[in-house]
């Protein structure tokens, strides 16, 4: 028997574990209390690394499609079939014919981060899609304008704010999300301990809001109003003090005239929220000692949502908020992925291209996930024809998820890096399963930079992998070199191959630890060999004041009024005089034991709350002839799913809530036995590609307009 330490892999948290392994077999994992950034707390997804890593569902070898179902073939005889029909295609359609969707596990490890870019690049193509359109973007495009870097993003000084307000999130079951905090609960309760306030704004009486010490229930897709609303008074009462951010911000007095229109009595009534209670949390958090506002799905997933998220910003800089201790700050990473990133790659831009059909802005040399079925299906040059899925399964988790699984069905050729056999992977040709996060070395990449304490960690590996099986790193190095070799260049693809394998991991992050904030460059230490001296992680301190020196915009300089967002803000003050739809919203929401589409097959993550239902309040409800346990008929302008029914007054009245990344058993041919026998459809096949942010192109999966009636009621 023996214990081994590293990090949980299965969400933004990161928490630290302690695995107990047996002749090869993993015993028991818990809490590794000597972790300093977790200290002991888990949560059950990280208990469930155990089942993920031995389920009998998951794929071990290559598995190519065949007349009857699923055959396995060797490794070099599935590399070559792959790059042979990529290249193929690419020769024959061009290179925008060959598309790559990216599901959020890839953001988990090193070898996605760093190996894609590369094979993006040997393919030439600007195809490429990712969850991030359907979660985050307009997060990334904000870090991008306001400070030079998609992934310089600002996190809550959780552990030293007074003041904490939360919009649109519930971090306590998603242990943070882009802010890596794990056991949310226990910081939250010491913000309360030592004499802090939390404030919740949110249409349902989430986790986190039980815990508040007061919840505003907003109407979904109105938060950009409301915020608008509250940099008002600010300007208004005089109540502007941006501090030391003030020698670097530019375009405050801009911003005062952009929000003149949207007094606390103009929003009152399209929020739901009273002027007086608007008025009352701006000067709460004005002058509070230290304060944060903080923001995730719930501001993104609307129409508005770079608007909205880049009015989160404004506030925290209003108030004085940004690179102060308390308050809106930036972790300094030991690998600078944010510098890395900008340094290494072309990727990092905006609008330098638009998609084919729709004419939507590229971002990060990424297209909006809503467009991703209309490039697919719609004729013409530049059509997509091949399609590589990496961790991803947008069937379940695109908006229109029907027109997705028709679009998949369309392409020449298709293959799905991806352990399971799951709603999108079933349309590959070729699947290329990766050996487990406990079966390989890890280091994490991009959640430091989201941390709200500076640390790094080497994460070791902690079973051997099977007979015959390959890293993820294994097989996107593989499918490089032959991508490379095309056209002539298979010496040099060779040589570049090799080095590759000599470099990744471990002398790649050394020298990256060595150059980095904490390394030899900057007067400090740190190295590979000290880290992996602390198995437990290093604590590389609290956060602390960063800017100006870490802007990567060209001045060095904050531009509040970015030409992109005001150039779009005549909408927003359009859409507050725009007439409501009456009738029900859909919001979504998440549970602990969960995370998207793919931790439905162990037995344990389906347990207890965690189930797909619809929740509604008594009231609509009772004008429904609805009671909990009937089946409802849930209808958008797409579509129409049966879903079963909670009745609760845990939501707003004119508000219903589902979460995502269901429906397992309403498709045929998938390979997870566990998540096929679940209930509950996919609220994918209700949401509408037509409503996205026009900015990031984030889908605007929230605030969806909807009919419910009984199931057996007529229409």
């Amino acid at each position: 028997m023996s214990v081994h330490y590293r990090a949980c892999n299965l969400c933004e948290a990161c928490c630290g574990l302690e695995i107990t392994v047996e002749d090869g077999l993993i015993q028991g994992i818990r809490g590794d209390r000597r972790d300093p950034l977790s200290q002991g707390f888990i949560c059950p997804k990280g208990v469930a690394l155990q089942d993920i890593t031995h389920d009998p569902d998951r794929l071990r070898r290559p598995v190519r499609r065949s007349g009857d179902g699923w055959e396995e073939i060797g490794w070099d005889e599935a590399f070559d079939l792959v790059a042979s029909r990529l290249l193929e295609i690419r020769r024959r359609e061009g290179a925008d014919a060959v598309s790559f969707y990216l599901g959020n596990p890839i953001t988990h490890g090193w070898a996605p981060v760093i190996l894609i870019p590369l094979l993006l690049k040997a393919l030439g193509t600007r195809n490429r899609y990712s969850a991030a359109s359907v979660d985050q973007q307009p997060q990334h495009l904000l870090s991008y304008l306001l400070f030079g870097s998609p992934l310089l993003l600002p996190v809550p000084d959780i552990d030293r704010t007074d003041l904490l307000v939360v919009i649109g999130g519930n971090p306590i079951v998603s242990n943070g999300s882009i802010m890596t905090a794990p056991d949310i609960r226990r910081r939250l309760r010491s913000l309360r301990d030592r004499g802090g306030r939390l404030v919740v704004i949110d249409p349902r009486r989430t986790e986190t809001a039980g815990l508040a010490d007061r919840h505003l229930a907003i109407r979904p897709g109105t938060d950009v109003f409301l915020l608008a609303a509250m940099a008002n008074v600010l300007f208004e009462e005089g109540l502007v003090r941006p501090g030391r951010a003030e020698a670097f911000v530019d375009g405050i007095s801009a911003v005062a005239a952009m929000v003149a229109p949207f007094t606390p009595e103009a929003v009152a009534e399209v929020t739901g929220i009273e002027a007086d209670d608007i008025r009352g949390l701006a000067r709460e958090f004005a002058p509070a000692r230290r304060a944060a506002l903080y923001a995730r799905l719930g501001v993104c997933q609307t129409v508005y949502g770079t608007s909205a998220y880049w009015l989160i910003h404004v506030l925290n800089v209003l108030t004085g908020r940004l690179d102060e201790v308390g308050g809106w700050m930036l972790a300094e990473p030991a690998f600078d992925l944010p510098v890395i990133g900008a340094k290494t790659t072309d990727l990092i831009g905006y609008d330098r291209w638009r998609s084919r059909v729709r004419g939507i802005p590229e971002f990060s040399g990424e297209f909006p996930s809503v467009t991703l079925a209309d490039e697919i299906l719609t004729p013409g040059p530049g059509r997509i024809r091949a399609m590589v899925l990496v961790a991803g399964n947008p069937v379940l988790t695109v908006p229109d998820g029907r027109r997705v699984d028709e679009a998949l069905a369309d392409l020449e050729f298709c293959v799905a890096v991806d352990y399971y056999v799951n709603e999108s992977s079933r349309h590959a040709d070729v699947i290329l399963p990766p050996t487990s996060a406990l079966e390989r070395d890890e280091f994490d990449v991009v959640f430091p930079a989201v941390s709200v304490r500076n640390q790094v960690r080497w994460s070791p590996r902690v079973v051997d992998p099977e007979p015959d099986s390959r890293s993820d790193a294994d097989i996107l190095m593989e499918l490089l070199w032959r991508i490379e070799a095309d056209g002539g260049h298979a010496r040099r693809a060779r040589l570049a191959h090799e080095a590759r394998r000599r470099l990744m991991p471990e002398r790649l992050v050394d020298i990256a630890l060595r150059i980095g904030p904490w390394g030899l460059r900057h007067g400090r230490s740190l190295s590979l060999r000290k880290v992996r001296r602390h198995p437990h992680g290093m604590d590389l301190g609290a956060l602390h004041p960063v800017l100006p020196r870490r802007l990567m915009t060209a001045d060095r300089r904050v531009r509040l009024d970015h030409p992109v967002v005001v150039a779009d803000w005549p909408r927003v003050v359009a859409g507050l005089g725009a007439p409501q739809r009456d009738g029900l919203l859909l919001i979504g929401r998440r549970h602990l034991r969960s995370n998207n589409s793919w931790m439905h097959n162990p037995e344990r993550l389906v347990g207890g709350g965690n189930r797909c239902s619809l929740l509604i309040h008594p009231s609509d409800a009772g004008e429904r002839g609805l009671t909990s346990g009937d089946v409802a008929t849930v209808t958008s302008d797409v579509g129409e799913i049966e879903v079963d029914v909670e009745v609760t007054d845990e939501v707003a009245r004119g508000v219903v809530c589902m979460p995502h990344g269901w429906g397992h058993g309403t498709r045929s041919g998938v390979g997870w036995r566990g998540a096929a026998a679940t209930r509950g459809p996919s609220v994918n096949d209700i949401t509408d590609t037509a409503r996205f942010d026009p900015l990031s192109g984030n889908a605007a999966v929230t605030a969806l307009p909807v009919t419910v009636r009984r199931a057996d009621a007529p229409r």
